[in-house]
């Protein structure tokens, strides 16, 4: 049975004849006429009894009918559904994000122009936020990393720099700024490997040769801050995300560039879908907005990696 046939067939019963069908369906009467008789031959039943230009339904087409009107009445919510969710009237956009202080922004606005969305987020160290982006248990994710990987698509938003930040009472707490030398041998709290921060703080105290103290491995800027609060020991954390409090004190490293990066990133295999598209326009908007007010904490869009040359670090623009 193919669904036109029961669209004729429904009709008829709607209209209580197959002229007034045709007219319903906007087609020709031999046309409905034919659907209907195709329909009742198929299965050998009797669907109307035909007087004239009149019909009527048997109690097999009775039965029929209430089923055809249930059918008509999905389809006409799932053409609702698509059309609303086309249009993101409804729906929703799950996101996956290793912090809420760079995907809070772009949710706000996000619920400002698309108040009837859902909207969820997953939040963890990129490792685990890029996985579940894989997995399809996220559209899109604000990550503290770029990759090259041809699976992604990546737009840049903003960068940061990582500070160190320590009890009050510690030596460096009166300072601006101190040199990376100067955490030689020092007590320090550290990320769990995976994340982003981590990775940089760990490459730049290789780059320089200095080897500090590690006293904790914690999975979570909030423990590492209460650690830092009861004077365990320094800890590190991108700039953005420090949240002052009376015990604690942060300094920046004068003489090592080292930052965190939030880029928003999708499969390339989903860019163009609807709800992945209209949360990039959003964040293009706020990065522009960014630009316009002179804000320092911008990166360029890095390029393409080239086979010949290696894949270098995107580096603060003039």
């Amino acid at each position: 049975m193919r669904l036109t046939q029961l669209r004729s067939f429904h009709a008829v019963a709607r209209a209580g004849g197959f002229t007034g069908a045709a007219r319903l369906l906007h087609i020709s009467q031999p046309t409905v006429t034919t659907q209907v008789r195709f329909l009742e031959e198929t299965y050998g039943i009797e669907l109307f009894y035909r007087r004239g230009r009149t019909v009527k339904l048997t109690p097999l087409g009775e039965q029929l009918y209430e089923l055809a009107q249930r059918v008509f009445a999905l389809e006409g919510e799932t053409i609702h559904l698509l059309q609303d969710s086309g249009e993101l009237r409804s729906g929703s956009l799950r996101v996956g994000a290793v912090g809420p202080f760079h995907v809070t922004e772009m949710l706000a606005r996000f619920n400002q122009r698309y108040p009837q969305m859902q909207v969820s987020v997953r939040v963890g160290n990129s490792t685990a936020v890029l996985g579940e982006l894989i997995e399809y248990h996220t559209d899109v994710a604000v990550l503290a990393q770029y990759t090259h990987d041809a699976r992604f698509h990546s737009m840049p938003y903003s960068r940061h720099p990582v500070v160190v930040f320590m009890h009050k009472d510690h030596r460096f707490s009166a300072r601006k700024s101190i040199r990376i030398k100067e955490l030689e041998g020092e007590a320090m709290i550290l990320r769990e490997e995976g994340s982003t921060t981590r990775k940089a703080f760990d490459d730049a105290l290789r780059r320089s040769g200095v080897k500090p103290r590690i006293v904790m491995e914690i999975g979570g800027r909030e423990a590492i801050r209460e650690a830092v609060i009861m004077g365990v020991g320094l800890g590190t954390v991108s700039e953005v995300e420090y949240i002052p409090h009376p015990q604690i004190r942060a300094v920046r490293i004068a003489d090592a560039e080292i930052y965190t990066f939030a880029h928003v990133v999708c499969l390339e295999e989903r860019r163009d879908a609807r709800v992945v598209r209209a949360f990039f326009e959003i964040a293009k908007a706020l990065r522009q907005v960014r630009a316009s007010a002179g804000s320092d904490n911008l990166i360029e869009p890095p390029r393409r990696p080239n086979p010949r040359k290696p894949t270098q670090t995107p580096r603060r623009g003039s």
